[in-house]
This record gives C-alpha cells, structure tokens and sequence, in this order.
C-alpha cells in the first residue's frame, strides 16, 4: 500500500475531488486459541475468547498496540486538526436542560458550552438568581464524573443525586440538604439501575451485592434487590424490602406516587414486558401484591389520582393508551380508560398542575396535547415544526411547566408553558454558529425488501445536487421499542456544511409505529432490521443522493449490531463503517454484566429455537475472507452495558480476514462508558476522529 506524497496530493485535488488516500498499516500481531464449542450439533470456533478478559495483561498489551496503530493512522490524516478546530466551535454554545420546581426552588442544567459536564442549578422561585447547586466539574481533573439527580423529598427539603465515574452503570448516591446547600454523610454503592423512590425521611432504591474485585465491568449481574435508606444510616443498616432469590436475572425499580400513598415495585426480565406489584403505604400493608402480571405486556404507573392509579399500556393497545385502575380490583375488566389507544404511537404520559399530558408521535415527529384528568382533550400544544418535544409534566400543583423541542436544524430549546391558558413561550434558546435556515428536512418513506415502507429523514443543503458524489452518513438503531426521533447534533454540521447528507432510517425493530413494528424487528425477525437498512443504502444510491463510493454507515450499541450485520452481509454497498459499542458476539452476549436483560429481544444461543438464527447475522461468525470497507469500531474501557470484548473479538477477527486495502482499526477509549456522561473534551476528540475517518476515506477534503 502506497504511503500519501502530500504535494502530490494537493496537486490531485486541484484536478479532482474523487482521489483516494492510503496509509500502509501493520496491525499487531495476535494470538488465536483452538477454542471449539458446540451448539447443538454445530461446532463454532472461538479464536479470540481470550479478549474477554478485559484485566489480563496480554489483553491490555493489545489495547496499547492496537490504539497505537489507529491512532498512528489517525494523525496522519492532514485536515484532523481543522476538523477539531471546526467541530470545537460549533459544540460551544450554552446548553440548557429544562427546569422543574421543587418547593420554593426551579433547578435546571446548564453548560457554558466547553464544560465537559453539565452544572446543576438552582434558583428561589422563576425570577431568583442562579446558584450553582452541583458542579460535576469539580469532581474530578478530567470531566469524567457525571452527576444525575434521583428524587426529591416530599418536604423538598433533601435530593438525592448519584455520580457515575468514567461512563460506568456503577452508581454511589449521595444526599443534600437543599436550604443549607450541604452534603449529609449518606453514601450508598453499587447501585445500578435505580431511581431515588422517596418515603419520609428516606427513600427505596435497587442495587447489587458488591462485584468480585477485577470484575466490576464484566460479570455478570445478578439478583437485583430493592432496599429502603433512612437518611443519616450507614448503608449496611438499609433495609432489605424485595428479593426474589428464584429469579437472578431480573431487574427490580421501586416507584412511590406522588403523595407517597402507594409503593410501585416494577419488575423486569428484560427490555420489554412488567409485572408490577404494589403497597397502599396508608393502611399499612405488609406484603406486596400483584396490580399486573408480568411479562407480556408493557405497564407503568403515571401517578394516582386519590386511590386510584392512572397506568400507561400497550395491553390491548399496541399503540398504548391511559387507563385507572383500582389497585383493590387490578382485573382488565374493572379498568376504566382515560385516554383510548391512537392510530399513531402515544410514546410519553405524564401529569403536572392537575393535568395529564399526552405525547404521541405521528411519522416520527411529536404532537403533543393536554387533557383534564378524566381524559377530556383541552389543548394541542403547539410545536415549532416537525420534530421532537419532550419533557411535559410536573408537580401536581404546578402553575406552569417546561418542556424541550429540537429538530435536525433546531437546536435544542426550552419552552415555559402556561397551564391555564395552553400558550407556550421561549425561555432559553441557544445560539449556534450556524445557518439553520441554509439546510433542509426531507421524509421520503422507501420499499424494504418485503415491500414494507420504512420512513426516512434526509438533511442537506438547500439545492444539493443528486449526483451521486454527496458525502453521506446513513445512521440508525432499529431495536428495543426505542425511537431515533429528529434532534439536533452540533457534530453533523461538520457533515452538512461540507456538502453532505446525513440521514436517519427509523426501522423495524424500534417502537416508532407501536409494539407492532417493534415486533417485526425482534427475535426470529430481526434480519427484517438489516434488510430495512440495507434498503436505505440502495434506496440514498438508487435515487442519486451518494453513491458507493461516498456512503458511510453509523449505529451505536444495538446500532452497532445494526452496521456490524450490515457490513458483513454487504460489504460492497458502503465506504465507510462505524460500528460504535456494538453487540457484535450474538452467541455469547448474554454471559456479561446485564446482557441476559436483551435475551427478551434477541432470543438466547442457549436454547435450540434461537440459535441458528443468532448465528446467521452474528457479526463476527460471519466475516469471510473478502473485501471490507474502510471500518472505524469504537468501544471504551469502562463499557459495562456493552463489553468491550465484542468490538475486540469482531476487529481481530475483520483484520484477519481482510482482503482489500481499506483500514479496519478499533478506536478505545479510556476512562469512558457506553457513551453516557461523557466529557465534551472526549466527545470532541471522538467525533474529531469519525469524520476525520469518513472524509479521508472518500478522498474528500473539507472546506476549511
């Protein structure tokens, strides 16, 4: 492979913009074992079992070595530092989140643009000035401590608020005292997956026992428990509330009602389907008993309304709808319904001031209304546009509430609005160096490949010309009942103002058209996801707006499945991949931290029904000895959602099986997660190296 002559290459952009770079790479040697296991009568090696173990040293050796190669290739690339320059000006404008009342006092977050974590506010009533109440900055010298708040008192006297450390679920919570803006001794660890479920002077919250040490990242989690905390106690005198000792492999989230009247204990096997139990913590009950059986249907309690409980199902809806239920009389017959089921997806419902808000979405975008609580409609509440509103509701004697609207080319705003009358106005807008009105949002709805119309969003330019040679970034998720809804995202400006596309397939898979559509895109279903994005790809290069040559394809988490099956099943559709913490080992997934929670969605290699069918998509069971497009796979240190075995099994495993020219290198992060609570800084340097990655790849320039 050709090293770059750059006068050379400046020559040749002069004359042409389909030139190509080429770096000469030697990735690092690496050891394969003769690792064989049996499923049912099929033998399936296992090479690179040995990566699993993320704390051994010849595992970490490799790291080194393989970071080195990628980011060796990486600072060659002559136009990173303008990128970076570029990307870091677009990312620093002031972000807020919206604010809610507790008491006398309004929090809300805010970045001053560069701060690698949001700083939690607080002020006294709507015209108070500002204080800083939580700076997650201090927390740590690199930005990697995030902080959540959990739950207020009822008093509103005291929050809870948990720090993750480098990315990881792993959470200690604390406790402060707001008035005297002072920190009580109360330190609880091991938590994960927890709310902060407030009675009293404590609160309920769900955690693990303590993980062997060296493992924390990597074993498997088991037997979730829920326990009470009364403020001032050390954690051991915490009181056991719920275990279930017969089931390991559950999740379990206690949930107290506004007033505190009722205890909600929700469990779940998985990502889809509850059972959910409950105390009525007036007359005193001892024991939990059943309000739903679990785990076929999805149930979530919104409040209550005196003794009854206001509930958010699919249950006989797919598109789910708003019942009361009478925890003394839970059968489907006695429910009474508030809100009935809608042609289009009610996604969110909440209450606030007495109310009930409803969000749904239409084709992807959000409308959002307001009904009395006895399910009386009384105002649509009008959006900027098509895109995405979140975040109705509050306290149930709220005055007015806030909520948050973004679009592809609308910065995230927050909006107050006025309860009594249905109007909304701006409270904060960010500025972004940008030109919101240069750009353009189509939806065009395309053929899968049976038939099914999958809609996509397209954003480009105003006038961008199809003529095959637009730089194009195709992302998407497609699982787990999650929407991909349009949003703003400072980086994939860097993409647009240099004559780009990017676009967002909304796929089986996810819940963007109910529980039907996510049932087309799960368990023996799933290749329906794959086909839906590999019709995207055909459907952006049939109509000319790329081509081959100037596709890449990007999906995170369940997403990096998504470009990892992709990938391999076509190989020749696309320029660029960018496989981002990806479930890429689908036999043996469900062995670390909570992988067994995807089981629901995935089906498990344990069980001769699912197998065969994991095995045909799993990403690094099916890398043959062809030709691969340029591939960037992204994972970090402290991923214990997705391990970072799964992107260091399925790059070893591309690397020794490519056979065309195009790099396949694997980008690690340290002291990073999954992705959430990252530092800015980290995002920067991230994003930097993918569209670094992309442009050099399709031998395009960037224009700065």
């Amino acid at each position: 492979m050709r090293k770059i002559n750059y006068a050379i290459l400046v020559c040749s952009f002069l004359l042409t913009h389909s030139f190509l770079f080429a770096q000469s790479i030697r990735y690092p040697s690496i050891k394969k074992t003769n690792q064989v296991d049996d499923y049912f009568g099929t033998k399936v090696t296992d090479p690179y079992r040995w990566l699993e173990n993320d704390t051994a040293a010849d595992v970490k050796q490799w790291v080194q070595e393989e970071d080195k190669v990628t980011f060796d290739y990486l600072s060659k690339i002559p136009f990173r530092d303008k990128i970076k320059q570029r990307l870091t000006e677009i990312i620093n404008y002031p972000k807020y989140g919206s604010p809610f009342r507790a008491g006398e006092y309004y929090f809300f977050s805010k970045n001053d643009g560069l701060q690698n974590q949001s700083v939690i506010y607080y002020q006294k009533g709507l015209e108070g000035k500002p204080e800083v109440f939580i700076d997650p900055n201090k927390m740590s010298s690199d930005g990697t401590a995030a902080v959540t708040l959990m739950g207020f008192s009822k008093n509103k006297k005291y929050i809870a608020y948990a720090i993750n450390q480098s990315g990881s679920d792993w959470q200690t919570i604390f406790v402060m005292d707001i008035q005297k803006h002072e920190q009580l001794k109360d330190t609880l660890k091991w938590v994960k997956f927890s709310g902060a479920a407030w009675k009293g002077d404590g609160f309920y919250y769900s955690r693990y026992d303590a993980p062997q040490q060296g493992k924390e990242f990597s074993n498997k989690n088991e037997f979730h428990k829920v326990y009470y905390h009364h403020l001032g106690d050390a954690q051991e005198k915490d009181e056991l509330t719920y275990e279930d000792k017969t089931k390991p492999l559950r999740y379990y989230g206690a949930q107290t009602t506004e007033d505190e009247r009722f205890l909600i204990l929700n469990a779940e096997e998985g990502t889809y389907g509850t059972e959910i139990q409950y105390k009525d913590l007036i007359t005193g009950d001892k024991e939990f008993h059943l309000l739903f059986a679990g785990f076929t249907h999805n149930y979530s309690v919104i409040n209550n309304n005196g003794g009854m409980l206001l509930v958010q199902t699919d249950d006989d809806a797919p598109n789910q709808r708003v019942v009361q239920v009478d925890p003394k009389k839970p059968a489907k017959e006695n429910w009474k319904t508030i809100i009935a089921e809608q042609p289009e997806l009610l996604s969110s419902a909440s209450t606030g001031g007495g109310k009930l808000y409803a969000e749904y979405l239409k084709d992807v975008a959000t409308h959002a209304y307001q009904y009395d609580i006895t399910g009386k409609k009384e105002h649509e509440i009008k959006l900027p546009g098509l895109g995405t509103a979140s975040g109705f509701g509050g306290n149930w004697d709220d005055k007015i509430i806030f909520y948050t609207y973004t679009s592809f080319n609308y910065p995230p705003a927050i909006f107050k609005y006025d309860i009594a009358t249905g109007q909304s106005v701006v409270w904060q807008k960010p500025t972004v160096k940008f030109t919101p009105d240069d750009y353009e949002i189509e939806q065009v709805f395309y053929p899968s490949k049976d038939g099914t119309k999958v809609p996509m969003f397209i954003v480009h330019k105003k006038g961008l010309p199809k003529n095959g040679k637009n730089p194009t970034l195709l992302y998407a998720y497609g699982g787990f009942n999650i929407n991909i809804t349009p949003a703003f995202s400072a980086s994939r400006i860097m993409l647009l103002e240099n004559g780009g596309i990017f676009a967002v397939a909304n796929l089986r898979g996810g819940g963007e058209y109910g529980e039907k559509w996510h049932k087309a895109g799960m368990l023996l279903k799933k290749q329906n996801v794959f086909d839906d994005f590999i019709a995207a790809a055909e459907y952006l290069i049939k109509e000319k707006y790329t081509s081959k040559d100037y596709l890449a394809i990007q999906g995170g988490s369940n997403g990096g499945l998504l470009i990892g099956a992709c990938e391999t099943q076509r190989p020749d559709l696309y320029k660029v991949c960018i496989p981002q913490v990806g479930v890429m080992d689908m036999l043996r997934f469900h062995k670390f931290t909570v992988g067994w929670g995807w089981v629901v969605e995935y089906g498990s290699s344990d069980s001769s029904k699912y197998f065969k069918n994991l095995y045909s998509y799993s990403p690094i069971h099916n890398i043959k000895d062809v030709s691969y497009p340029a591939t960037l796979v992204t994972t970090a240190d402290h991923d214990d959602r997705v391990v970072p075995a799964h992107s260091f099994k399925f790059i070893s495993t591309l690397q020794e099986h490519q056979k065309g020219t195009a790099p396949t290198l694997i980008r690690i992060d340290v002291k990073a997660g999954h992705g959430a609570g990252k530092p800015i800084s980290k995002v920067i340097d991230e994003q930097t190296d993918i569209y670094s990655f992309i442009f050099y790849n399709m031998g395009i320039t960037p224009k700065y």
